[in-house]
């Protein structure tokens, strides 16, 4: 084997194993049979990353999902580790997976289910704290009176 042989051969190799890995999916709403919202985007929806093992300064990231319902992590945010990784989108549950990353990156796939309107939560009126903590989905938003 040529020294010449053994370069073309190692390269890609090289190549790859230097590459950050990459948290990406896609993310789909869906009612409660599971079946996909036809006439919702799944635009705007959030998708955090959570590095379970990392130091605070460097333990995060978060990307928007497209009207096509895909994600993926900002360039070099995401180092091989435990993450938590977890979508959200108002008016629906929020999902939560933990996922392993090595060099290669991971793909995630959410169907986040819609809330129906008589299930969410409002805090006026709430008499506890524990009454108080919501998933950020199930808040129905008003404007204050004037």
């Amino acid at each position: 084997m040529t020294a010449r042989t053994l370069v073309v051969l190692i390269a890609p190799l090289l190549a790859v194993s230097g590459c950050a890995g990459t948290i990406h999916g896609t993310v789909q709403l869906v009612d409660s049979r599971q079946q996909p919202i036809r006439n919702e985007s799944p635009k705007g929806a959030v998708v955090n990353m959570i590095n379970t093992k990392a130091a605070v300064e460097q333990a995060s990231a978060s990307a928007s999902v497209d009207e096509k319902g895909e994600f993926e992590s900002p360039k070099d945010a995401i180092k091989p580790g435990v993450y938590k990784v977890e979508a959200s989108r108002i008016g629906y549950e929020t999902q939560t997976e933990t996922v392993e990353v090595g060099s290669f990156g991971k793909k995630v796939e959410f169907k986040l289910r819609k809330i129906e309107e008589a299930k969410r939560k409002s805090i006026k009126g709430s008499t506890t704290d524990e009454d108080k903590i919501i998933n950020p989905g199930e808040v129905n938003i008003q404007a204050p009176a004037m």
